[in-house]
């Protein structure tokens, strides 16, 4: 089976459980979405391969930082946004596991991340905060930053901007705004790209699964 590996604490520990899977004999060749889940696709003997050798994939399994009913996905919280949402695209199936606590009713608690290229900065920013805003979303765009206070830097070599916006009224035509931004590398709105989701409920020390969608 061709899968994609997604990125994420919850992903890792996919990788992780994959890797036992593989090592008893299981027979799957990955791709990651990510240097880090590369790292740890390795370090977990799974075979790996690129969407050069393999551009058709079969499923990615992955997280999400928020998932609605409609299955519409913010994602990039761990900046991997870009290469997460080539493989989705590129497998027939793309199922989230996640905390059942990333389910909302209305996208846009999570800060939006918008990849940039850093060229022009200030100048596509000032264009997201327009795109927001013909959208109906208002909100502070703050540049991310990494943990010495540095501009964050993703693996393609591009900055991220978070949008807080508190919700979003209309995912399709934000999305569309903002792809239409020249600087605009890819955005976090996942839409019709999640087929099913597994997410866990702790209810009084017991876990409980919880499905949308077709797994």
């Amino acid at each position: 089976m061709r899968l994609g590996l997604g990125t994420g604490s919850t992903a890792a520990e996919f990788v992780e459980l994959l890797g036992a899977r593989v090592r008893a004999g299981l027979s799957v060749v990955g791709v990651p979405t990510s240097e880090a889940t590369h790292r740890a696709a390795q370090a977990a003997g799974i075979p790996l391969t690129t969407l050069d050798e393999t551009p058709e994939l079969d499923l990615t399994i992955d997280g999400a930082d928020e998932i609605d009913g409609a299955r519409r996905l913010i994602k990039g919280g761990g900046g991997a946004l870009l290469r997460e949402k080539i493989v989705a695209a590129a497998s027939r199936r793309m199922v989230v596991i996640a905390d059942a606590g990333k389910r909302v009713e209305t996208l846009g608690r999570f800060p939006l991340p918008v990849e940039v290229v850093p060229f022009g900065l200030a100048a596509t920013r000032r264009a997201v905060e327009g795109a927001l805003g013909r959208a109906g979303c208002a909100g502070e765009v703050a540049l991310r930053r990494a943990a010495d206070g540095a501009p964050f830097v993703t693996d393609g070599a591009h900055l991220i901007l978070d949008a807080h916006l508190g919700r979003i009224p209309d995912p399709e035509a934000l999305a569309a705004a903002l792809a239409a931004v020249p600087g605009v590398v890819e955005h976090g709105l996942f839409l019709g790209l999640c087929s099913g989701a597994i997410l866990a409920a702790d209810e009084a020390g017991e876990v409980r699964l919880l499905t949308l969608g077709t797994l």
